[in-house]
């Protein structure tokens, strides 16, 4: 039965590409039109084909990771781009849109993230060994969408570039009081303070990046300009001339929406500025990948435009600018991927091959949601004075612009 589930959902799916399918039984079966590179796979046990034929979207990755469905050459890119691509198609099983409009009934309950749960959902991802990030990200330990100018730049290029136009968009001024809510390993906070003069409050929920944050602001002379604070943004009681956030709003979640854009306006002084700098949808308001959601991300989601610019609208805040970023993660993403590739072997030593297959799985699913499936990042400018920003782009693109220093890079993000 399981067997006959699984085949009707995957010629419902695969109406493009080539592949070829052995289930446990030793029968192997073709899928789709023929056309593109051949990705064949293997389904090792029974248990594994029950999971895939009632919960595809948490048992493929969960197989692979498992090792109990296994891709011939390890070709992990073909089978989720022949998958993305044909689930960007819309072509589904009633039990997959069944499940599909259960889990966006359900969204507001599996978003649900008070301080207490937003503290374990950060510790599950954010508080992982500081040496696996060192592994693949940049040497400033960016973890968030960078900004490719061009398709040479290096990611450490790109990622200053991003951190010199949100500034550029926040319009500081040496002096200014800014909170960087969700400020990761203190790479933004550091930056505004050394070349824009700005005097930084950082929050974090993750012990790991509050250890690591704090230690780099010491090592750069930095700590009468930066602090870093172990704390929800929920809980400050102070006013900001300025207010940044890279990659936090994905954890939000939808029922606190307004909640966020309300602490966001109140600590604005009044002729604040603001930049939310998130992962979005092209798409109506959908759900979370339970993939995602169990290993991953929990609590996590990418928001649609429509569900961010309602509590904007309802918190009585200017939105100034909006800008859409298309395929800057995807690249983003391949030079993680190929950075995480190169040191796998000391990832497995940290952790182990299910761990490695598992990072993999996350890096190249997200990698292509980008380029395949209408995934993008919002930058969206606010104030509570629409005259607190100028009236065209032409200030983020002058030459006397400052410079953003590009740290050294760690011999560990080779």
């Amino acid at each position: 039965m399981m067997e006959t589930l699984f085949d009707r959902m995957l010629r419902t799916l695969m109406q493009s590409g080539q592949l070829k399918v052995t289930f446990p039984n030793g029968r192997t079966e073709q899928y789709g039109d023929g056309t593109g590179d051949p990705v064949e796979v293997t389904i090792h046990d029974k248990s594994a084909l029950r999971l895939l034929a009632l919960n595809p979207e948490l048992g493929l990755g969960e197989t692979y990771m498992n090792g109990t469905l296994t891709i011939a050459d390890d070709d992990l890119y073909g089978l989720m781009g022949m998958t993305v691509t044909n689930l960007a198609g819309g072509h589904m099983t009633r039990l997959q849109n069944w499940l599909g409009r259960t889990r966006s009934a359900l969204r507001w309950v599996a978003q649900n993230n008070p301080v207490g749960k937003a503290r374990e959902n950060v510790a599950h991802h954010y508080d992982l060994s500081g040496q696996l990030y060192d592994l693949f990200l940049d040497s400033d330990k960016q973890y968030s969408c960078a900004y490719f100018k061009t398709p040479e730049d290096t990611l450490e290029q790109a990622q200053a570039q991003k951190k010199a136009h949100i500034a550029n968009k926040l319009l500081i001024e040496p002096g200014m009081r800014v909170l960087d809510i969700g400020c990761g390993w203190g790479g933004m906070g550091l930056t505004l303070a050394r070349d824009y003069g700005a005097r930084v409050v950082g929050v974090t929920l993750s012990e790991e990046q509050h250890k690591i944050a704090n230690a780099r602001a010491q090592a750069e002379g930095l700590e009468d300009r930066v602090e870093f604070r172990l704390m929800d943004y929920r809980d400050l009681d102070e006013t900001f001339d300025r207010i940044v956030s890279v990659g936090m709003f994905e954890h939000v979640g939808v029922p606190h929406y307004r909640e966020y854009f309300r602490h966001v306006r109140e600590k604005l002084t009044e002729d604040g500025v603001a930049l939310i700098h998130t992962i979005g949808r092209t798409s109506p308001p959908g759900y979370t990948n339970p993939w995602i959601t169990k290993y991953i991300f929990p609590g996590g989601y990418c928001p649609s435009m429509s569900e961010m610019m309602e509590a904007v609208e309802f918190e009585d805040l200017y939105t100034c600018d909006v800008e859409v970023w298309r395929l800057h993660y995807a690249e983003t993403l391949k030079h993680w991927h190929d950075r995480f590739m190169a040191n796998r072997d000391r990832v497995a030593a940290l952790y182990d091959e299910r761990f490695c297959r598992m990072w993999r799985f996350y890096m190249v699913a997200s990698e292509l949601t980008f380029r395949l499936n209408r995934q993008c990042v919002f930058q969206i400018q606010l104030a509570r004075k629409q005259e607190s920003v100028p009236l065209t782009r032409d200030y983020l693109y002058c030459d006397d612009a400052p410079a953003v220093t590009i740290p050294a890079t760690s011999h560990a993000a080779e």
